[in-house]
């Protein structure tokens, strides 16, 4: 999942509207940020693939650090903890079920390659292999859950995710990424640009937020 993962960063934002929207954007994305990093440094591996047209065209057959059960419970815990240095209990515990959010919005469109430990067991309900009703499902929960924040950010927001949709589906249908490492790279870069534009957007749109 891709697009669908920054609707569960408005939701929040909706519930407490203090937290920055980009860290929610990093938050919902964070298992693949790291994810990015352990995958340019060889820690976990993925290969491509052109088998699966119109889904993510990468092989994700080793990623027990980032998207196991246990290590993105790890992961959330560590946005937890990492947020109570400048964030009250409440708003930290919501930045750590973002986190969490990712892998469970995961489970539904991946393929079985989320293992529920170490590199076994692997889940996933495989909704890729639906290419149409999963870019459905995606801007569903972007463009739906988008309705809970501000009405006058909604179109700079709307058209952010137009965006975003035409990255997703320019991913999934073409074959622009020529290997792993060169794909990790291109995400990262892409959820750090994201972030930053959402950060653009809420301070020109939203007036910024108090202080937590």
């Amino acid at each position: 999942m891709f697009i669908g993962h920054y609707g569960v960063a408005f939701a929040v934002k909706r519930v407490e509207q203090r937290i920055p929207l980009w860290l929610l954007f990093v938050a919902v994305q964070f298992v693949d940020v790291v994810w990015a990093v352990l995958i340019f440094l060889g820690i976990e591996k993925a290969r491509i693939t052109q088998e699966h047209r119109g889904s993510l065209p990468l092989d994700l057959y080793y990623m027990p650090y980032t998207h196991s059960l246990p290590g993105v419970i790890l992961w959330s815990a560590l946005a937890y903890m990492g947020c109570r240095f400048f964030m009250p209990r409440r708003a930290s515990a919501l930045v750590s079920a973002a986190v969490f959010s990712h892998w469970v919005l995961d489970l539904i469109v991946h393929r079985p390659d989320l293992p529920l430990y170490d590199n076994a067991r692997k889940l996933g309900l495989a909704l890729w292999n639906y290419p149409i009703a999963a870019l459905v499902l995606e801007a569903a929960l972007y463009f739906g859950l988008l309705f809970y924040i501000r009405a006058q950010s909604r179109p700079a927001f709307a058209i952010l995710g137009i965006f975003i949709l035409a990255i997703q589906v320019t991913v999934f249908w073409f074959p622009v990424l020529p290997s792993p490492k060169i794909a990790a790279v291109i995400f990262l870069a892409g959820y750090i640009q994201l972030a930053g534009a959402a950060n653009w957007l809420e301070k020109k749109y939203l007036g910024g937020q108090p202080q937590l």
